[in-house]
């Protein structure tokens, strides 16, 4: 149940973004990682780490995204080998744009169906499924 209940979530809301703002779901993730790191800035290594995604699946991803104008990418200067991943205006404006979008989609097709009970085990269950890792 737990995939299927994923599916459905991350389907609707790929499809309101897509609708709304132009670009899907994995965008925003990539876009609101980075809003959260210091300075917009991320090791391409890290964000896919956050992502779940594989290096080479993210720097497809990332290309896309910086052929947008919404990420740059940033030599580390300590390791000639790492690049970061740097949130642009533009990518901060988008993220801002998709963010109604993405929180009605969480409301409507995650916490709508729920009732203050089912939300208060859901927490407490997802709390315990956190701790562990």
């Amino acid at each position: 149940e737990f995939l299927r209940a994923h599916s459905h979530v991350a389907t609707n809301l790929e499809d309101e973004l897509q609708g709304q703002v132009g670009f899907p779901l994995t965008w925003f993730d990539v876009l609101h990682h980075l809003s959260e790191a210091p300075n917009g800035k991320l090791r391409l290594q890290d964000l896919a780490d956050k992502l779940l995604f594989s290096r080479s699946g993210l720097t497809r991803l990332v290309d896309r995204i910086e052929e947008a104008g919404f990420v740059e990418r940033e030599p580390d200067p300590h390791d000639r080998r790492g690049v970061s991943a740097v949130l642009t205006t533009a990518g901060r404006r988008a993220l801002r744009k998709a963010g109604p979008a993405h929180d009605k989609g969480i409301n409507s097709y995650f916490l709508g169906p729920l009732n203050a009970s089912d939300k208060k085990a859901l927490r407490s269950a997802l709390r315990k499924v956190l701790s562990v890792a």
